[in-house]
């Protein structure tokens, strides 16, 4: 249990200091000090060191040995090959996923599209980022391939906080919500270029959102 508070923790405090560093609260170069985190967020040290690590791993900090962790941004040549890679994996595991979905598998992604529906309608941007994710995941499963998923996941993970970002933008839910309908309708088709490309143009428009918005900030 122990285990499952801290990761929890992590999440959560990666998920607003990757907020505030998107949203240009924590400039390029501000410190970011263990101990003062842990005591701003009310807990141990070591969920904030786990919550820095995810952060470096997406180039929104800087971290080196026996230095103190700095605020950073990724180039925009990097998070440009960071979203070309996550395009094809997703790409590629909706191609699959319309090939080789189980009857069940269908009908769960199907269902998951229609539970997304009325959060839409609510605004709330934390409880479709919840949603989202469940959504892509299915999909990852649905390649049956496990290779695949794990180093989708492992990408998704990188890029997360950018994906994230995008749902603060108006109108942002709803448009998801739409290119996620044709992404099911080409999967429960058995339509694998469809959707295929129906995944590759939603990650590119994931991409130009988080951009749009990383410009107005």
């Amino acid at each position: 249990m122990h285990q499952r508070l801290t990761r929890t923790s992590a999440e959560d405090i990666r998920q607003k200091l990757a907020d505030r560093i998107i949203r240009g609260e924590l400039a390029p170069g501000t410190p970011l000090d263990e101990t003062s985190l842990a005591s701003s967020f009310a807990v141990s040290r070591t969920p904030v060191r786990e919550a820095l690590r995810l952060l470096a791993a997406s180039g929104l900090i800087e971290q080196r040995p026996h230095a103190q962790a700095l605020v950073a941004k990724p180039d925009e040549a990097t998070l440009a090959g960071m979203f070309a890679v996550m395009g094809h994996l997703e790409a590629l595991c909706a191609g699959l996923s319309a090939i080789a979905m189980t009857a069940p598998e269908r009908d769960a992604l199907d269902r998951q599209h229609s539970v997304m529906a009325p959060i839409v309608r609510s605004g709330s941007a934390s409880e479709y980022s919840i949603a989202n994710d469940q959504f892509h995941s299915a999909i990852y499963d649905g390649a049956h391939n496990a290779y695949l998923a794990e180093i989708t996941r492992s990408t998704r993970q990188r890029l997360q906080p950018f994906r994230r970002a995008q749902f603060a933008m108006l109108e942002r839910l709803r448009q998801s919500h739409q290119e996620h309908g044709l992404i099911v309708d080409a999967i429960l088709q058995g339509d694998r270029p469809g959707a295929e490309s129906a995944m590759r143009a939603h990650i590119a428009i994931v991409e130009d959102a988080y951009r749009t918005l990383s410009q107005a900030s």
